[in-house]
């Protein structure tokens, strides 16, 4: 708990997040009660409270048998961190600078697309949450609002736009083109879906909302597509469930892109943009990292797509040592899949990454309460971090490197039945 009277607060260069641990424990003396309950397990049973059947299946739904979403959760108990003593963390810093942009901490808002299905308003709060509480703020082409209206909610937060590259040039260079003028100044290509992994929940029960007439309103409202609705005889309001699979199947479903493809995005991209940075989402491998600096991109996230693409994959955080051992110096790295936590951060900052993405947290949150419930996840989310920091003796984020970790050997079980981690 921190006191709302102590005379550092003042002097911190970001707000001193540990108050809303304070704030939520005082308000029953007011006659209220904190929103929700934010520990990850309790979390998830109120969204599935919440959602539909297919909302929830669409969000909690793995590859497979859910081995790689385990395996993202088990890398992360192997290490442990170590406590530093007597540290004046009084005037800790969590802001953190990607791409240009200083940011209140190394937490950003991990693209995910079809908000609608988890809160009528879609993209749209999160947001604007994203802006207020000046964190990075990704949004999918597989968004269901138009780009412009996201970025209307966004004001002047940094925000990024993360690709799904459809097989039309004249339509990639469309996205781009409205995404940069809407201030989404940083390109993130996504890598590893091509196609949609084999998630049996979904399948058991038709559970695509883009079949379904659902979600795909960044695609419908993009005018080169609208051109190609025309062109095949496609009216979107009388026919809206294949109106949506034309424009998703553009983007996914089995064709696949290749390293040949990404000096052409990338000069687009530059072009377009003035010189902005160019990401790859998706990197698991030394290989590709190696790939991606030598193509010229900017940055690479390390990710399997939280367990829902490769069922029985390498555990993200054990891809991020890799690649941080073999391009770390050479790239911004970024971390993806499977945080929980501020603890979770911590870890794989000191494990090399610059910054963290988060992503199933707000979703559950958006699910529960809408705005409020993202609020809410992401505040808490900031005080963990932040108490986590001033607890373990950690004055800023440079500080957080591989010193701060004791490491055990990978031996990870099995467990045949999905995980709840």
């Amino acid at each position: 708990m921190s006191d709302p009277k102590n005379p550092n607060i003042d002097k911190r260069s970001t707000p001193q997040y540990a108050l809303y641990q304070r704030e939520n424990f005082w308000k029953t003396n007011t006659g209220e009660v904190p929103p929700f309950n934010t520990e990850p397990g309790k979390l998830e049973e109120l969204a599935k409270a919440k959602l539909t059947e297919g909302g929830w299946y669409y969000a909690s739904s793995n590859a497979g048998q859910s081995y790689t979403h385990l395996a993202n959760r088990q890398a992360f108990f192997r290490h442990r961190i170590i406590p530093r003593q007597l540290v004046d963390t009084n005037l800790r810093d969590t802001t953190t600078t990607i791409f240009g942009h200083k940011v209140s901490a190394p937490i950003g808002f991990a693209p995910i697309g079809i908000n609608v299905i988890y809160n009528p308003l879609g993209e749209l709060p999160v947001a604007k949450v994203a802006k207020e509480l000046n964190l990075p703020y990704a949004l999918s082409t597989a968004g269901s609002n138009p780009i412009e209206k996201v970025a209307e909610a966004n004001g002047q937060g940094p925000r990024f736009f993360q690709l799904y590259m459809p097989h039309d040039d004249e339509l990639t260079v469309s996205l781009l083109t409205r995404a940069f003028n809407s201030g989404f100044d940083v390109c993130i290509l996504t890598t590893d879906t091509w196609q949609l992994g084999w998630r049996h929940d979904d399948v058991a029960t038709g559970n695509y909302a883009f079949y379904h007439g659902i979600g795909a309103d960044l695609g419908l409202s993009d005018p080169v597509f609208q051109k190609r609705l025309k062109e095949a005889g496609i009216d979107p309001v009388k026919q809206p469930n294949e109106a949506g699979a034309m424009w998703i199947d553009n983007v996914w479903h089995g064709r696949a892109w290749s390293w040949e493809k990404i000096p052409w995005l990338i000069e687009t991209w530059k072009k377009i943009s003035g010189g902005r940075p160019f990401c790859l989402k998706g990197i698991q491998s030394v290989e590709d990292a190696k790939k991606a600096v030598e193509v010229g991109c900017d940055g690479i996230v390390v990710s399997n797509h939280a367990g829902r693409q490769v069922d029985g994959a390498i555990a993200s955080l054990d891809a991020l040592e890799n690649i941080v051992a073999a391009v770390g110096d050479k790239t911004y790295i970024m971390y993806d899949s499977g945080i929980r936590g501020g603890s979770d951060v911590l870890k794989a900052l000191a494990l090399g990454a610059k910054f963290v993405w988060v992503g199933r947290l707000w979703v559950w949150g958006l699910s529960i309460m809408g705005e409020a419930g993202v609020r809410h996840v992401m505040k808490s989310l900031l005080a963990d971090f932040d108490i986590l920091m001033n607890v373990g003796g950690f004055q800023n984020i440079e500080q957080i490197d591989r010193t701060a970790l004791e490491s055990y050997p990978k031996a990870y079980a099995m467990i045949a039945e999905r995980s709840k981690l």
